[in-house]
């Protein structure tokens, strides 16, 4: 009996996590001819279509759902044996950081992945805002960081693409006729850059009513009905609600959201950390509420 590839069934598993074959290369760092090339190996050791057309879009078989279901136990075996005899070499601290926006979302999720996989490590969090954590970065002040900033001088993977949108407290009533009355953070800020620029951008007045240097600040001129801000949409709570076209506010871009090491690292508990994490922690979207 044939014995089932583990490359090509990771190939396959970000095939279907990443809804496509070229979107899996990328986040492989494969070719798509050459995802495409694994996948009808995979094929032909199982002996069926793992692939359907719907569309213009691939959908799994029934066989792929029921690979699907091996593929992840067998996979998770595999790293979990590796993991196991591994585990002596990851020892030492591990200095993370990431910014007030995502420390209850995003960075629970990074934390319990990184003690799952390296559960001897001592974590050292940092909270703080994205520039600046990003200078600490650069400086060696912290190992790896969680940022909402595009960066070349860094290697980094997306963790999660985010809408960005207009909050307002759940009371709060909107005047289109008025300048919008904008609650901003202080300082370097790329949720404020953006919003200014999609408001000039659509002609749409407004005028700052209140700044904090922090998002607890932020969140509380919200909560007291003192104007709107765009922040990312895990900022939602039940005292929030969302403003849109219908109140006649412009469309605000999505954030990706990265986890960043400095380049050519050479603490090699840092370097075998991130190169896990990229290979199991990609976070799902966080879509706008109904």
């Amino acid at each position: 009996m044939s014995t089932l590839d583990l490359e090509l069934l990771r190939s396959f598993a970000a095939v279907v996590s990443h809804y496509s074959f070229a979107a899996a290369a990328v986040h492989l760092g494969r070719t798509q001819s050459a995802i495409t090339q694994q996948m009808q190996r995979l094929e032909e050791q199982v002996g069926h279509a793992l692939f359907a057309k719907q569309g213009r879009q691939k959908r799994l078989t029934e066989h792929g759902e029921r690979l699907l279901t091996y593929a992840h136990h067998l996979l998770a075996l595999n790293d979990e044996a590796l993991r196991s005899l591994r585990q002596g070499e990851l020892e030492g601290n591990l200095r993370i950081g990431a910014p007030h926006d995502v420390a209850e979302t995003m960075l629970p999720l990074l934390l319990t992945e990184v003690a799952r996989t390296s559960p001897l490590l001592q974590l050292d969090i940092h909270i703080g805002r994205s520039p600046y954590l990003m200078t600490s970065l650069k400086s060696g002040e912290v190992d790896m960081i969680i940022s909402n900033r595009a960066d070349p001088q860094f290697d980094g993977v997306v963790l999660r693409n985010s809408p960005t949108v207009w909050l307002c407290a759940a009371s709060y009533v909107h005047d289109p006729a008025k300048p919008v009355p904008l609650i901003m953070a202080d300082g370097p800020s790329i949720f404020r850059r953006i919003g200014h620029e999609a408001l000039d951008a659509a002609g749409v007045a407004w005028t700052p009513r209140y700044t904090s240097s922090s998002l607890i600040g932020i969140k509380a001129a919200l909560r007291a009905g003192l104007g709107v801000t765009a922040r990312g949409v895990e900022q939602l709570d039940a005292g929030l609600r969302v403003l849109g076209a219908g109140d006649g506010m412009p469309r605000l871009p999505d954030l990706a959201y990265y986890l960043y090491v400095r380049s050519h690292v050479v603490n090699p508990v840092t370097r075998q950390v991130f190169e896990t994490l990229k290979k199991h922690l990609r976070l799902p979207r966080t879509d706008m509420p109904a």
